[in-house]
């Protein structure tokens, strides 16, 4: 990787190698495509910056043969293996975590799934594979499995899952089934008894009794409004866990909009959950943005007004 990053960075600083290796491009018939710098903060940078030395590597060592200086950094046939063990690890993992950095879609539903996918076929060692293959699959796998390993973000996971119509319990644990439901349950409740708090708060004010009201009968009802609650909410979590599941690619915003009125509570859940995004992506590129804004030449701006360019960028 480090005569890879130099290799680089030596074609990016010299507009003579960048002439050269487009010559040797037209003469090799390889693509016309600059080499790609890796970028720290910019996921899958380091797999498109070795992907693109594999394609021209036949031009980079045409340029570099001329040039007695820089001839040490040749790729030999050992850094090739290499970079192509690299990059046939890495590459299929790309659109994944493209996906799971979006903003404007549901991406934490889909971290149990894409795990599962890893596990099972992605990741999966294949006899074909070389032993540095094998070892960076297998590393990749044993990363993702302690990084998920806490109990409260598999729970979390869980219920994400859950929520989303299109996966439900699909790609829960079967052991874990049950406490799922349980907690889907309670929280149905809490969020039950919060929606009547803030509808008796937002209610009418009071109006001026009546002398009716004093001759009216109260009655105990408390043996009977919280059976029939439960059974509500019960017969509503199973009513939603028996619907049949959406396909993957539609919208389950959508699917909770539609069948709001049907399931009332568990569309509040979803509102809960489906909303926290799967990666830190989105909160990067608002610091991204904010670097971009207060800059050398603005370093006097007051947070209110940084707070306000920020939000309008991003917004606008």
């Amino acid at each position: 990787m480090g005569v890879c990053k130099k290799l680089v960075s030596s074609f990016s600083y010299s507009w003579k190698k960048k002439r050269d290796l487009a010559e040797a491009q037209k003469q090799l018939k390889l693509p016309e495509h600059s080499l790609k710098t890796e970028c720290p903060t910019r996921w899958g940078s380091r797999q498109a910056m070795i992907d693109r030395v594999l394609e021209q590597h036949k031009a980079i060592a045409q340029v570099l043969s001329s040039d007695r200086k820089l001839r040490h950094l040749t790729l030999s046939w050992q850094d090739i293996d290499v970079l192509e063990a690299i990059n046939k690890s890495l590459s299929p993992l790309v659109e994944f975590t493209d996906a799971l950095s979006g903003e404007k879609y549901i991406s934490v539903s889909f971290l149990k799934p894409t795990l599962h996918l890893f596990r099972n076929s992605i990741l999966e060692v294949q006899e074909d594979d070389t032993d540095l293959v094998k070892s960076i699959k297998q590393k990749i796998v044993d990363y993702l499995n302690d990084k998920y390993s806490d109990p409260e973000t598999q729970e979390l996971l869980d219920m994400a899952s859950a929520l989303d119509p299109r996966f439900k319990f699909k790609y829960v644990n079967k052991d874990n089934r049950g406490s799922i439901e349980d907690r889907l349950t309670a929280e149905m409740k809490t969020m039950s008894a919060d929606v009547t708090e803030d509808a008796a708060a937002a209610a009418t004010p009071k109006k001026k009794k009546g002398l009716g009201s004093f001759f009216k009968v109260t009655t105990d009802k408390a043996a009977g409004p919280p059976l029939q609650q439960d059974q509500a909410i019960t017969f509503e979590l199973q009513s939603y866990l028996q619907t049949e599941t959406l396909d993957a690619e539609e919208d389950p915003l959508k699917w909770w909009k539609e069948s709001q009125r049907i399931y009332p509570r568990l569309s509040n859940l979803a509102r809960k959950y489906l909303c926290i995004p799967a990666t830190s992506s989105s909160s990067e590129r608002v610091f991204s943005t904010s670097g971009n804004i207060v800059s050398c030449l603005r370093s006097s701006l007051k947070p209110d007004h940084v707070n306000r360019l920020v939000f309008l960028a991003k917004n606008l």
